[in-house]
C-alpha cells in the first residue's frame, strides 16, 4: 500500500501538482519525510502539510477489522481450504471436518505407536473415490524408514471399505494412485521435495506424507547450527509446498530422551533392542518430541501418539480451532479406531507429555508385522 501512486488518491489538484513538481509520487516518499520537511520542500504551511499527510494516510492504511468478522473471515476461508476426513468421528469433530488443507500436521510419538498405521489410512482416504468420501487423488509418500507396507494398506483397506476393495481392479488401481519415495539421505530428500512442486499438479496429488524427518536428520549425524539451518531450510519449503498446492501435508516425527552424559536417543533407535525409550532412559522425567522447539513452531497441528499403561492415546495438543483433547484408541484390522468419540479435555502440561508406558512396538497382522 505504500507504494500507492498519490495521483490515484484523489488529492486536491493544487497540493497534488506541489507533490508531482517535486517529485514525491508514491505515499512512501511523502512517510518518508517529517511534516515539517515536508513543509520546507513543498513551500506550504504545516496546515496543508498536515491534511495531505492525513488524507494519504487514510487511503493507505489497511481498514481495521472486527474480531467478528475476522472470524467470518477464518470460516470462509476454511471452507474454502477444505479438510481430508480422517474417518475417526471424534478427532474429524475436533479439527472441524479432518486434516485441513493448505498446512503441516505432524504426528509425534515413539516408534511403534501407530504413526505409520494413520498415515496408511489417510492415503486411501485420499485415493478413495470422491462418491465414497475420499479425495479421488494421487498420493506421494516418502517413506524414509522403509516402514510403507503395500500389503498393509490392502488390508486396511479391504476391512474399511469392502464395497469398493471387492470390485474387481479397484486396488489395484487405488494402490496404484499412491507414489512411494523412499531416499536414503537427507540430500535425495532434499532432491525428491524439490521435484515435487512440479509433480503436484500433473499427477493430481491431494496428499503428501513425510514418514519421517527426524530418521533423515539423526541418520545424517547434524547437529548445531548446521542441523538448525537444514531444518530451518526444509521447514520452510514444506511450508511452502503446502501453502503453494493447498493440500494436506502431514509430516511424521520422532521422539527422543535425553541422557544425563547430554546425548539423545531416538525412540526408532532403541526399537532395535526392543526396549520403549522410556525403559532406555529410566531416570529421564519424560519423552520430547525429536526435532525440537523451531519444528514445533512451524506445523499448524500436533497429533501426540503415546501409551499409558497399555492404552493408546492421540492428544490434539495443538490446534487452532479446537481445545487439547485425548481420544484412546486401538489398531485393528482396519487401521486405528477410536474408543470412544468425545475425548477427554486435557489442560496443562499433560497434553504435551509423551509416554510409553506399557507399550508394545510390535504389532502383528496376518502373517505380516507392522511397526
Amino acid at each position: 500500500m505504500a507504494n500507492k501512486l498519490l495521483s490515484e488518491m484523489g488529492l486536491p489538484n493544487s497540493i497534488a501538482n506541489i507533490f508531482a513538481a517535486r517529485n514525491l509520487i508514491t505515499a512512501k516518499d511523502v512517510f518518508s519525510l517529517t511534516e515539517f520537511e515536508l513543509m520546507e520542500l513543498l513551500d506550504v504551511d504545516l496546515a496543508v502539510v498536515t491534511s495531505a499527510v492525513a488524507h494519504i494516510s487514510e487511503i493507505t492504511c489497511p481498514p481495521y477489522q472486527t474480531a467478528l468478522s475476522l472470524l467470518e473471515q477464518r470460516g470462509q476461508n476454511e471452507n474454502m481450504a477444505g479438510h481430508l476426513p480422517t474417518s475417526l468421528k471424534g478427532l474429524d469433530n475436533a479439527l472441524c471436518g479432518g486434516i485441513p488443507f493448505g498446512v503441516v500436521t505432524e504426528l509425534v510419538g515413539p516408534a511403534g505407536i501407530g504413526k505409520t498405521q494413520f498415515c496408511l489410512k489417510l492415503s486411501l482416504l485420499a485415493s478413495l473415490p470422491s462418491s465414497y468420501g475420499g479425495l479421488d487423488g494421487s498420493v506421494i509418500y516418502i517413506d524414509t524408514e522403509s516402514k510403507f507396507s503395500s500389503r498393509r494398506m490392502i488390508e486396511i483397506g479391504f476391512n474399511s471399505f469392502p464395497e469398493v476393495f471387492q470390485t474387481e481392479g479397484m486396488a489395484q488401481e487405488m494402490a496404484g494412485r499412491i507414489l512411494v519415495l523412499r531416499p536414503t539421505s537427507l540430500s535425495e530428500f532434499t532432491d525428491s521435495l524439490q521435484k515435487i512442486k512440479v509433480s503436484l499438479f500433473q499427477h493430481g496429488v491431494k496428499l503428501l506424507i513425510i514418514d519421517s524427518m527426524a530418521a533423515l536428520l539423526s541418520g545424517e549425524g547434524v547437529q548445531g547450527p548446521q542441523r538448525q539451518h537444514s531444518l530451518g531450510w526444509h521447514i520452510s519449503f514444506i511450508k511452502s509446498v503446502a501453502e503453494f498446492s493447498r493440500i494436506p501435508v502431514v509430516v511424521t516425527n520422532q521422539v527422543r530422551s535425553q541422557s544425563r552424559d547430554g546425548t539423545s536417543h531416538y525412540s526408532f533407535q532403541v526399537q532395535s533392542r526392543g526396549e520403549c525409550p522410556e525403559a532406555a532412559t529410566k531416570h529421564d522425567s519424560h519423552l520430547v518430541a525429536a526435532l525440537g522447539i523451531h519444528w514445533a513452531h512451524a506445523v499448524s497441528i500436533r497429533l501426540i501418539f503415546e501409551s499409558r499403561s497399555g492404552q493408546r492415546f492421540i492428544k490434539l495438543a495443538k490446534s487452532p480451532v479446537s481445545p487439547p483433547l485425548a481420544f484412546p484408541f486401538n489398531i485393528t484390522s482396519s487401521g486405528i479406531s477410536l474408543l470412544n468419540d468425545d475425548g477427554v479435555e486435557m489442560p496443562g502440561p499433560e497434553i504435551h507429555s509423551i509416554s510409553c508406558q506399557g507399550h508394545n512396538d510390535v504389532i502383528n497382522f496376518g502373517s505380516e508385522m507392522m511397526h
